[in-house]
């Protein structure tokens, strides 16, 4: 094999794939058809073997073809995180670390860990971002996160694991609601009433819909609000009743007239864990956020 590229050559092949025709992602790079052909054609000759089926519908990839633009894919985004680390760096910013979180960590558990970290470092800056736990695990495993906290029963891979916190999903319901004395309640049996929703881009909507995909139910909610607090503020108004972490609910619940019903559902608790890819490979920044993290869930246990 005697395979030689450039970053033209993997823009390239991302732009075809998602295409699915050489045509068009010869125009999206701004190339011509014989030049894209040419590119594609001594990447094939380099790999010994085809990248592309070629069909009159387009272009499809081949195994070899779909290994290629994965990697290039990878190549690509870390180039991107480079493009913006420099910037920080060149703002006065030593380190720039990327986070994902699921819906419950972040809004309940983060915030007073990121003020404590951001504190001892005010020389970094942190990206931190919402996500379904097994995105959060593929963004991990790729490289294009430096700490991700997952939960519930997610594969975590080849990665370090680390137990972080526990949380029980409930029913927030008003505290005249019929539901309201309840010791639990089956999310089957709630998906009748009226729901209030987070935004359809939450990690946890989501995950209901996952949940409700199973059940093959839809979960179709009433009204779709931007966070927890105002949620219970519909709540607490009668439009309907909301799924959450118990953490979020007890909280709202001690100045709204709410109450949390715990879901019996298995699935509704919630172990959390901090997932990274090697520990020792971590920047130093990066690993004081992991030991903060350790801390944190020591704390709640004890």
């Amino acid at each position: 094999m005697n395979l030689h590229f450039d970053l033209t050559d993997l823009r390239l092949m991302v732009r075809v794939a998602e295409h699915n025709s050489l045509t068009a992602g010869a125009q999206a790079m701004g190339l011509s058809l014989p030049a894209a052909s040419g590119r594609v054609r001594k990447l094939e000759d380099g790999a010994g073997t085809r990248l592309f089926l070629r069909t009159p519908q387009g272009v499809t990839l081949t195994p070899p073809g779909q290994a290629f633009v994965h990697h290039a894919r990878l190549v690509l985004t870390q180039l991107e995180h480079l493009r913006s680390d420099l910037r920080e760096y060149s703002r006065g910013i030593k380190g720039h670390l990327r986070v994902f979180a699921n819906t419950t960590a972040l809004g309940e558990f983060l915030p007073p860990v990121l003020r404590r970290y951001l504190q001892a470092h005010p020389d970094v800056s942190v990206d931190l971002r919402e996500q379904l736990s097994h995105d959060i695990v593929r963004a991990v495993s790729q490289g294009q996160v430096d700490v991700g906290i997952v939960a519930g029963m997610v594969r975590t891979e080849n990665l370090v694991a680390i137990p972080y916190r526990q949380d029980r999903l409930v029913l927030a319901v008003s505290c005249d609601h019929e539901l309201a004395g309840r010791d639990s309640v089956a999310f089957a049996d709630t998906l009748e009433l009226d729901h209030v929703g987070l935004h359809e881009g939450s990690a946890i909507h989501a995950f209901l819909n996952q949940i409700c995909g199973a059940l093959q139910q839809p979960f179709k909610p009433r009204i779709q609000v931007g966070n927890f607090e105002a949620a219970c503020r519909m709540v607490e108004a009668g439009i309907g009743v909301a799924i959450m972490p118990g953490s979020a609910a007890r909280r709202h619940a001690q100045g709204m007239a709410i109450c949390a019903v715990p879901l019996a559902d298995e699935w509704a608790l919630r172990a959390m864990q901090v997932v990274v890819r090697n520990l020792d490979a971590l920047a130093p920044f990066a690993r004081d956020l992991v030991d903060l993290l350790i801390a944190d869930a020591g704390s709640a246990a004890s």
